[in-house]
């Protein structure tokens, strides 16, 4: 199955921000994008990936004195 490709309004509405985020990741090359002519596409992988890679896990607590 081919990688569906997300309009830069599909991927900020994905991620909850407006449409300056993705464009900045564009424009600072730190998310992979599909230049087709004028119009630019992100790859659904690729957003998959940027989260992935930005997530934090949460930190575990360890109590004192407990066995």
């Amino acid at each position: 199955m081919a990688d569906r490709l997300l309009t830069v309004e599909q991927v900020a509405d994905r991620l909850g921000t407006t449409v300056r985020f993705p464009r900045r990741l564009i424009e600072e090359r730190r998310i992979e994008y599909v230049k087709l002519g004028r119009h630019v596409r992100i790859p659904e992988r690729a957003v998959n990936a940027f989260v992935a890679s930005h997530t934090v896990a949460p930190a575990v607590r360890h109590l004192r004195g407990a066995a």
